[in-house]
């Protein structure tokens, strides 16, 4: 049974490594996010800037559903019920943060992050915390970057969902999915000021 968890933990790693915020701009537009950005992030918000809403839209939808299949798959196949869960939900998000198919660099992670917490519906404790603090800290409170917003608004996430999610399992993956995606703005935040 563990090892049927491994199967969706590098099913899932896999998923996310696959950068639609970088092929789909390429592909419609010819437009190279990682080259053309700010940033270099091949995320969601990069392909709406460079490659249009249309462009955005489908990276969007594309990168939710990266994260959301392997853990619906996980969950309607074999549960949730093993410790490997927790690595299961972050399996995309680290997959996405640390492309194997690109060199080990990767995206921020939101999205794929919503894109998880999607897949574990209909426990809705994660995502509903998730949507909360993110649109507080982005709308809300006065931060000096984007970069600063989405770290506070994960950081307080993974706290949150120690007091708030019931399931042991998910809250660890919960804790995982900060950690993950706080580490890599944070990479990229100290990359920006070197340049």
């Amino acid at each position: 049974m563990e090892y049927s968890y491994l199967f969706y933990i590098v099913a899932g790693f896999i998923s996310g490594s696959i950068l639609f915020g970088r092929i789909i701009p390429l592909l419609f537009k010819n437009i190279d996010v990682t080259k053309d950005s700010d940033d270099g992030n091949p995320g969601a918000f990069n392909a709406f800037t460079c490659g249009g809403p249309i462009c955005g839209l489908f990276v969007l939808l594309l990168d939710l559903l990266k994260g959301a299949l392997p853990v619906l798959l996980c969950i309607s196949h074999i549960g949730t019920d093993s410790w490997l869960f927790a690595f299961v939900i972050a399996a995309p998000v680290f997959g996405h943060a640390h492309s194997i198919f690109n060199r080990g660099n990767g995206g921020k992670g939101i999205a794929v992050s919503f894109g998880v917490l999607l897949g574990l519906l209909p426990i809705w404790q994660p995502l509903v915390l998730l949507i909360v603090w993110y649109l507080l800290f982005l709308l809300a409170i006065p931060a000096k970057s984007n970069t600063r917003k989405s770290i506070y608004a994960f950081f307080t996430f993974g706290i949150s969902a120690v007091f708030a999610v019931k399931h042991t399992m998910i809250m660890y993956g919960c804790i995982l999915i900060a950690g993950i995606v706080i580490h890599k703005h944070y990479l990229n935040a100290v990359a920006c000021e070197q340049h």
